[in-house]
């Protein structure tokens, strides 16, 4: 979508007239800060800004030091950008990867009140304070300012602003695929793997994170493959892959996570690139794809010198420099110099001279040699070999730099100071092979000596690494390695392959191995000077990373998180392996024996709306009802999520309040009859000739001896012994239950009994299904329960001595075929009453006009837990944790002392499960009966003590009863089953305390005198 309208732009003056892949033809406007610019189609944002002269494009993120583009594609560190207005808006965006469309509308980052004047660059001039992990040191006194330095530091933490309006107007989608090979990388090593998978008749998915394949070809003039520049070679392989019926081109599409059993996830970027977007389109699409062999041609990234002022606008990666050149017809500089340790610097140079610019190289090699150095000697280009730029100067632009002679690894400036007037400097400090994908996939790495990178060594999935990424720069070696690596994919994967002749690469030679030198003196004392630059985005410099070594930050992964490096939206990909390199010499090792971070995924940041697609709002979670649901809200319910079922919460009649609801419905229970739709409890089928030993190993208690027709209740405990869930489990018949558990808990435990089943248990002839929703259930409780049943037409005898409790039987209820199970979650007498799903509706309608002579009353899930409170009955989830054990909640009467195992048998003999301190279920009654404790209070012996309070335990649930007439609660305490008569107190955050006694659970009709009516 376009996101404004701009005005007739200024011609831009730093375009060649001539060169590029962009369509000169098609000439598009911009708006960067509020100034209208003119591009092209083909331009990123990054390039059409160069071609306009603008190198100043964002702040770094904690001085606020000037930022310009660095490079030129999804490595880039600074120029992160808010695109879009209003809802549309998105922060972070690499401009390097952002396609021109006209009316687009971008903003510059991390800078008030403007990007050329912004306050917050006080803190470059307040450097000195701000080392690295200053966050860790400051802020500690006095306590009491610390909600003020809070806000503070919240306030400036992060990089961009998210829209304003929330609800993302754009359209996602989710894809799933499955593949024989799958290539991460167009390239030229891509697309000859891609070339030699397709040829097989494999189906071939190939995914580009540019919006065209041929990786750094692209920025290639120079190149020729069979006889013909490189552009022809890659249009003439794209179009014979695109002709392949099984091979997937995915331009713009970022492979971004590597998981286990080569199942990965792509990011498309469908619709991104156009102003308007089609209807029919979504704008980005995520690709689940699980693949038999999968091919990594990532490539690699450049490194940049580490040098004073190095983060400077205008100082560049050398090889950006040639792409925006070759690729995009922009030069971003007219005095140029280009600063390298290898030969790859010299094309950059080249490709300057011959766009009309001014350059001097300056090489720390002392005597390099090759047909590239050669050839910029002959073109008249100077050559300072064993020199270095020292340091870097300019204010919103690079201005000067200084240069000098230095030693074999740049440590100590040798001879005097020469200045050079430059508006761009061309950087290069080698190229390091992108292995984050390798690294996700738990591949291991291995230190090239020669190439001074880590490249891959061995692989844990079914992969294989071709090209630059694979530590192979040169471009026919390159090429060789991506047939060699399609030809093995395609053969584990199960094809044959046919011989692909390799093509003919014609190019310079050059040599790839770059001089060591990871931090350039700068002619002053250590630690003097401008600051070096290791990490830009996240303003890491040289300085901090020794000061993080100093004290005793040793561990890549610790130095990482203490000073930030390697943190921002790039993951380290320009600054890893300097920050290592320097970090080894800090500590006096090799960089190998530092090792490296972890690669974690995304590749790249990646869209959480795409991650998301659809399922977002009311699609988010499905919402489950009941078959009565249409009846609760006809009359009037309120609802609460409990897992994702929608159940009544309370029935308000007119002019009630929420208490006043459940208040009623509470007492109905207890005097009448109240009905409440008990259909989301989990049921799950168990069945086999195993199913009484499968649940004796699950359960606590024993289940072997258990009659046919008859129901017991049981405690579920994971293996460390802790409470997981409970509910009753009926026998129907002799190899056949019915379990009923927690309504959040029916998928975690089917999974967790499938998982036992499948992996521990194979030979236990038992099969378990899921039939929540194959049953409607209306629980029936009171001491009018019985009578109202008998007035519903029930066909069998309810007196107790025929229908005892935790009993079941089969049954018709007005004609409704019925299972009545006698259990009960109440105290009364309760008849919980499953019918199939279709007759739910009917059965309740049913029995409400059955009762409604004898005041029956529908109660909700707040009433239900009121009315098991004043029982004493848990709720998993409410009074545990996950740490508490049967003998916590004073159960150990249902933890079977016969049986020879059961899950969690030898934790609960674990020494600490018998420990007197341990958190114990308790009651609790307030002094003043009124009032009701607020759930989650913290309890306490002495609320006079100082802070922090030793803390006794919490209350885990709390009501009013109008049954007992009081507040009433239960609470975990420290020892509470020994605290029984003993006061507590519950400090609340206004400062006032609640006075409470500790009791039994059980607060109404201790002897259980009501149950059977």
């Amino acid at each position: 979508m376009a996101f404004g309208k701009t005005k007739t732009p200024a011609p831009q003056p730093c375009r060649k007239a001539d060169n590029g892949r962009i369509n000169r033809a098609k000439s598009i406007s911009f708006t960067f800060d509020g100034k209208d610019y003119q591009g092209y189609e083909g331009d990123t944002l990054a390039s059409a800004l160069l071609a306009n002269n603008v190198h100043l494009v964002g702040r770094s993120f904690k001085y606020h030091r000037p930022r310009g583009i660095l490079s030129a594609g999804s490595e880039e560190p600074n120029a992160l950008i808010r695109l879009g207005k209003g809802a549309y808006a998105e922060p972070n965006l690499r401009a390097t990867q952002i396609e021109l469309f006209d009316g687009l509308y971008a903003e510059s980052q991390n800078r008030f009140p403007s990007l050329d004047f912004d306050v917050g660059a006080v803190n470059s001039l307040l450097a000195r304070f701000f080392p690295a992990g200053f966050y860790y040191k400051t802020f500690m006194w006095p306590a009491s300012l610390w909600m003020t330095y809070e806000h503070v530091i919240r306030n400036a933490a992060g990089l961009g602003k998210v829209a304003d309006d929330h609800n993302d107007p754009d359209r996602y989608e989710k894809t799933n695929a499955h593949c024989d090979v799958l290539i991460a990388g167009g390239g030229a090593s891509g697309l000859m793997a891609a070339l030699q998978a397709g040829r097989s008749g494999a189906r071939v998915i190939l995914a580009d994170e540019q919006n065209e394949f041929g990786g750094w070809l692209l920025s290639e003039n120079e190149v020729e493959i069979d006889d013909e520049p490189a552009s022809a070679w890659i249009a003439k392989t794209v179009a014979i892959l695109a002709a392949m019926p099984d091979v997937t081109l995915l331009p713009r599409t970022t492979v971004f996570g590597y998981m286990d059993s080569n199942y990965l996830t792509l990011n498309e970027r469908v619709t991104d690139h156009l102003g308007e977007r089609p209807a029919h389109l979504p704008r980005q699409r995520l690709w689940k794809v699980r693949a038999k062999q999968v091919v990594l041609a990532q490539g690699a990234h450049e490194r940049p010198l580490v040098f004073s002022g190095n983060d400077l606008p205008g100082v560049m990666m050398a090889g950006a420099v040639r792409s925006y050149i070759n690729r995009y017809g922009v030069v971003p500089g007219n005095r140029t110099a280009v600063f390298t340790n290898n030969d790859d610097a010299y094309k950059t140079a080249l490709a300057l001279h011959e766009s009309g610019a001014y350059v001097t190289v300056i090489d720390l090699r002392p005597d390099p040699r090759g047909a590239l150095i050669t050839a910029a000697k002959r073109a008249g280009i100077d050559v300072l070999t064993g020199h270095a730029v020292t340091i870097a100067h300019g204010a919103k632009r690079i201005a000067r730099i200084e240069v000098a002679p230095v030693n074999k690894d740049a440590t100590k400036v040798v001879g005097d100071q020469l200045h050079l007037d430059v508006d761009l400097l061309a950087i290069s400090g080698g190229l390091s092979p992108a292995v984050h994908l390798h690294s996700q996939a738990r591949g291991k790495l291995q230190w090239d000596d020669t190439k001074l990178c880590f490249k891959p060594a061995s692989v844990h999935e079914a992969c294989f690494n071709a090209g630059a990424c694979n530590g192979t720069f040169d471009l026919a070696s390159a090429m060789k390695d991506g047939m060699r690596s399609g030809t093995k994919a395609t053969i584990a994967a199960g094809f044959k392959c046919a011989d692909v002749d390799i093509p003919f690469v014609d190019m310079p030679k050059q040599s790839w191995r770059p001089l060591p030198a990871w931090k350039i003196a700068n002619g002053h004392d250590a630690g003097k000077g401008p600051k070096a630059f290791v990490d830009f985005q996240n303003d890491v410099t040289a300085t901090d990373i020794g000061i993080a070594a100093r004290e005793g930050y040793q561990s890549v992964e610790h130095l990482k998180r203490y000073t930030t490096m390697g943190m921002g939206t790039d993951q380290g990909k320009t600054s890893n392996i300097n920050a290592l390199a320097i970090l080894a010499d800090a500590l006096g090792s090799e960089i190998p024996e530092v090792g490296t971070t972890t690669f974690r995924m995304p590749y790249t940041p990646t869209n959480i709306g795409a991650i998301a697609g659809r399922d977002i709002g009311t699609l988010f979670d499905p919402v489950r009802v009941t078959c009565m649901d249409d009846w609760h809200r006809a009359a009037g319910a309120r609802f609460e999520h409990v897992g994702q079922w929608m159940r009544a919460w309370y029935y308000p009649k007119e002019g009630e309040s929420m208490s006043d609801a459940v208040n009623r419905e509470v007492r109905a229970a207890r005097v009448s009859a109240g009905i409440l739709d008990a259909s989301t409890l989990g049921k799950i089928d168990i069945q086999g000739k195993d199913a009484a030993e499968f649940l004796n190993r699950i359960y606590t208690n024993g289940w072997s001896k258990l009659a046919i027709g008859k129901c017991r209740y049981g405690l579920m405990l994971k293996d460390d012994g802790m409470v997981m869930d409970d509910g009753v489990t009926t026998r129907l018949g002799e190899n056949h239950f019915h379990m009923t558990t927690t309504t959040g808990g029916a998928a975690g435990v089917l999974d967790w009994m499938e998982e036992w089943l499948q992996t521990e248990w194979p030979d236990l002839d038992v099969y378990l299904t899921s039939v929540t929703e194959q049953w409607a259930v209306a629980t029936l409780s009171g001491p009018k329960a019985a009578t109202i049943l008998k007035d519903a037409q029930i066909d069998i005898d309810l007196t107790p001595g025929n229908f005892p409790f935790m009993s079941m039987q089969k049954c018709h209820i007005g004609g409704i075929p019925a299972r009545i199970f006698r259990i009960s979650f109440t105290g009364e007498l309760s008849f919980e009453i499953n019918v199939h799903a279709r007759h739910g509706l009917a059965l309740w309608t049913h029995l409400m006009k059955a009762g409604k002579a004898h005041d029956i009353t529908p109660y909700g899930t707040e009433a239900m837990h009121v009315l098991r409170a004043e029982k004493g009955f848990i709720i998993v989830g409410q009074e545990t944790d996950g740490s508490v054990t049967p003998q916590d909640l004073n159960m150990d009467w249902i933890v079977s002392k016969q049986k020879a195992d059961f899950i969690g048998k030898r934790a609960l003999a674990r020494q600490s499960m018998a420990l007197e301190n341990r958190k114990q279920l308790v009651g609790l009654q307030t002094k003043d009966p009124k009032r009701v404790i607020p759930e989650g209070a913290h309890v306490v012996v002495d609320p006079n003590q100082p802070m922090p309070m030793e803390m006794l335990g919490q209350v885990t649930s709390s009501y009013y009863s109008p049954n007992v007439n009081r507040s009433i609660a239960m609470a975990m305490l420290k020892g509470g089953h020994k605290m029984m008569g003993q006061t507590v107190y519950l400090p609340m955050l206004d400062g006032d305390v609640i006075e409470a006694e500790i009791t039994d659970t059980v607060f109404f009709d201790p002897k259980g005198e009501r149950i059977d009516g």
